[in-house]
């Protein structure tokens, strides 16, 4: 009995520290862009660039990485939390969790493969940087196989019918919800526009840090 019950407590903790890391790291990560108020689309050159031999820029791509894992468990008490409405409610939590994993596939998938390449391609000297350029220009135009990765949609498209089927059962405070919906299209933002990206964390962060307290203490 007391083992199902340290388990319970440890799945409880896990769940709040997932739902107050979520919009944590999302929102170092994007806090740390340079040119954050002069937002301005960039091109893959200029992407790449950005990001050489800058390591608190790799930090947060990396805690991005760790972020897709930690979704998954989110939209799992999403989903868990619309078993309890009616039958066709539960049916949406389970398809946005579909999307909402295969969404933090690819996400996980774009940031390895950028984040990653870029911050091994550091190591070396200059001039053969330079000549890796055309290479990296094309994993971060998302050419070939890597135009998969553009499936990250998916990740907003899963919690916009999670968060939705939220607002009409009432399951946690609509507000929260709301603030899901806006904050989680914000993120997709494109390159050198990291600002609303930030404003989205920062929303996601309002609804559901101290949701997660809550869990941890079992309110």
């Amino acid at each position: 009995m007391k083992s199902a019950e340290s388990l319970d407590d440890v799945k409880r903790l896990g769940t709040g520290l997932a739902f107050i890391l979520f919009p944590l790291l999302f929102l170092f990560a994007f806090a740390v862009h340079p040119g954050l108020l002069n937002p301005h689309q960039l091109s893959p050159e200029e992407v790449i660039l950005r990001a050489h031999q800058n390591s608190l820029l790799a930090f947060g791509h990396v805690l991005v990485l760790f972020d897709a894992a930690i979704i998954i468990v989110i939209a799992l008490r999403f989903m868990r939390l619309l078993d309890r409405a009616s039958v066709a409610w539960a049916s949406l939590g389970l398809i946005g969790v579909a999307l909402d994993v295969l969404g933090a596939v690819f996400l996980a998938a774009e940031k390895g493969a950028e984040s990653l390449t870029i911050s091994a391609a550091d190591a070396l000297p200059q001039n053969q940087f330079a000549q890796m350029m055309p290479g990296l220009v094309a994993i971060f135009s998302h050419q070939g196989w890597m135009t998969l990765v553009e499936g990250v949609v998916l990740l907003a498209i899963g919690f916009s019918i999670q968060a939705i089927a939220m607002i009409k059962t009432n399951v946690i405070p609509r507000w929260r919800s709301v603030l899901l919906l806006i904050g989680i299209w914000m993120l997709g933002w494109p390159d050198g526009e990291e600002i609303v990206a930030l404003i989205g964390s920062i929303l996601l962060a309002v609804a559901f840090v101290p949701y997660g307290i809550q869990i941890m203490r079992n309110e």
